[in-house]
């Protein structure tokens, strides 16, 4: 299974919050980016994101000038995360559901940026589509769920939200564990063919 630590950029450019947009807007357009991993004030802050939709929503379109207002003051921070272990598929899922384009891969330390464009280009989700069942959606939601409590705060509305959503998938799941067959297919064929010599084997 490809993870996102094998498909990530590692060559991530970062910024200052303290730094004004129109520098993030020249880095931006010297390394040809579309978003910028805001740097940690200390190892106990986290890490936060600004990208040039942040900019253009949030500054040339009310017309301020990019000089004077500052990356912090338009960045998403905390930004979600992805895990470098996550496998493609569930990164995927995770961008779905959160409409987000791209997130740092970090474990303890910024590792690199995942993008949907990584997916697009690098994954091999064309040759080999991996379904998610729903025992593996029990873990993505987790994962998701988790994400998003880092970046909205564990008593936020959407927190919770995400935590139920994982509750009934686990209780979907455990619904399907414990409706089981009365008779495995084998019995099944046995009691409609009691003469059948493959019935016959297993008798005392």
């Amino acid at each position: 299974m490809i993870k996102a630590k094998d498909i990530m950029t590692k060559d991530v450019v970062t910024i200052r919050g303290s730094a004004t947009v129109a520098e993030a807007v020249a880095v931006m357009k010297q390394k040809n980016l579309r978003a910028l991993i805001v740097e940690r004030r200390n190892d106990h802050d986290p890490y936060g994101i600004v990208s040039e939709t942040d900019i253009i929503y949030k500054v040339a379109a009310y017309g301020h000038d990019p000089k004077q207002m500052r990356v912090y003051e338009i960045m998403t921070k905390p930004c979600i995360i992805v895990n470098p272990e996550l496998g493609v598929e569930y990164v995927a899922r995770l961008f779905a559901n959160t409409r987000l384009r791209r997130a740092p891969v970090i474990e303890g330390k910024l590792l690199g940026i995942i993008s949907v464009s990584d997916i697009l280009k690098k994954s091999d989700f064309v040759e080999k589509p991996k379904r998610i069942y729903l025992e593996d959606e029990v873990e993505a939601a987790r994962e998701e769920a988790r994400a998003i409590c880092e970046a909205k705060g564990a008593t936020s509305p959407e927190c919770a939200a995400a935590w139920d959503a994982v509750e009934e998938l686990q209780a979907e799941a455990a619904d399907q564990r414990s409706v089981k067959q009365e008779k495995s297919s084998m019995q099944q064929y046995c009691a409609d063919n009691p003469d059948a010599a493959e019935c016959r084997i297993y008798e005392d």
